[in-house]
């Protein structure tokens, strides 16, 4: 098919550079800070836009939440000529030192999720790209960020997170809760895990940013943890690593 199914685009209708938030409301305010930006298409979860950054073409789509659909999304701009993606989205701090307002850099996702099966054994590793995670650290810091790199924790259920108890299997999901805390996993999130593998399957960079909304455990523990509802870090500093990444890949 030379239109795709899900995302209603073509070829040379997006760039080689994707960013992937996973609300099509938040589209628009992300592509603003593109070059000459042009909405392509809508259909379903995903809305895409085009702009360009340093002459290249940069692409904006939206992912819907959960793997599946975050999958789709990879697969067809990937076939319409993407090869690098960086997540935007929002998270769940685990780790105490992970305040509401920071940003997560994320290395890699624990596969507590089924989409990524369908792709890669349960012992392959969800990580993301070494160049990709390096380009958004660098744009964090640049813009004077706290941002913390590492593992986070992907799943398919919000509320198997926030309400686990009143779920058949809380056994299961307190416990494994419990070790994501132990192994000083940073936050928890629906989209990375898939993005990451499906990425590897399809020979593409991946990486994430994720606005930290608030942490559950610092909550718990009386400290002060405000809600924060802002994603602005978080596309300013994805748009700033793929600046880097355009430049950098010149340079290859």
């Amino acid at each position: 098919m030379s239109e795709q199914f899900h995302l209603m685009i073509s070829p040379g209708d997006v760039g080689r550079y994707c960013i992937l938030p996973g609300d099509p409301g938040r589209v628009p305010a992300i592509a603003k800070y593109l070059d000459s930006p042009k909405k392509i298409a809508a259909n379903r979860e995903f809305v895409t836009y085009t702009g360009e950054l340093f002459g290249e073409k940069v692409s904006v789509c939206s992912t819907g939440i959960g793997g599946p659909s975050t999958a789709i999304a990879a697969e067809e701009l990937h076939a319409c000529g993407a090869d690098t993606f960086i997540r935007i989205g929002t998270t769940g701090g685990i780790n105490t030192k992970v305040k509401s307002g920071d940003l997560v850099i994320v290395s890699a996702s624990v596969r507590q999720e089924g989409t990524s099966l369908h792709y890669a054994p349960v012992e392959y590793p969800a990580s993301a790209d070494f160049e990709v995670v390096k380009a958004l650290a660098d744009a964090a810091n640049s813009c004077g960020y706290i941002a913390h790199i590492g593992v986070v924790q992907c799943k398919d259920s919000f509320y198997g997170q926030h309400s686990p108890e009143r779920m058949p299997v809380s056994y299961d999901l307190l416990q494994k809760w419990e070790a994501w805390k132990r192994l000083g996993v940073l936050a928890s999130e629906m989209e990375t895990a898939p993005l990451f593998v499906v990425s590897a399957a399809l020979g593409c960079r991946a990486g994430a940013v994720l606005n930290v909304l608030w942490n559950q455990e610092r909550k718990a523990m009386g400290l002060c943890e405000p809600d924060c509802l802002d994603t602005e870090k978080g596309i300013l500093c994805s748009i700033e690593a793929i600046k880097l990444l355009i430049q950098r890949d010149k340079q290859k």
